[in-house]
């Protein structure tokens, strides 16, 4: 899970997220339908903060990152976020807030499924 705070979010939203996260029908089932949730095939979270999906990329050849949240807020969600996701679910790792981390990663399937909660 790459996780990013922009202006305005708040722990109800973060929630709303979690709630959606540890929910979404994204692994398959027997008949290879995407049926299966992380809880579901006892998955585990990685939970990383990526300020960068709040750019934007509209006015020009350089991000504007003006949508993210201040560093201060997003630790404060990040944070929250990790700590509600402890709370709901038994495998939870995560990344390190605001560090130049190497993350290496596998998609497994078809698809990437950004998701937004309001």
């Amino acid at each position: 899970m790459l996780l990013c705070a922009e202006h305005g979010d708040t722990q109800a939203i973060a929630d709303k997220l979690l709630t959606k996260i540890l929910k979404l029908r994204i692994f398959s089932d027997d008949a290879g339908k995407m049926n299966r949730s992380v809880q579901d095939v006892g998955g585990g979270l990685l939970i990383v903060s990526q300020f960068t999906l709040a750019a934007d990329t509209s006015g020009g050849n350089r991000p504007s990152f003006t949508n993210a949240a201040s560093p201060a807020d997003g630790q404060r969600l990040y944070d929250y976020v990790v700590h509600q996701a402890r709370a709901a679910h038994p495998i939870v790792q995560t990344g390190q807030f605001a560090a130049d981390m190497q993350v290496h990663l596998v998609n497994d399937g078809p698809v990437t499924v950004p998701i937004t909660v309001r």
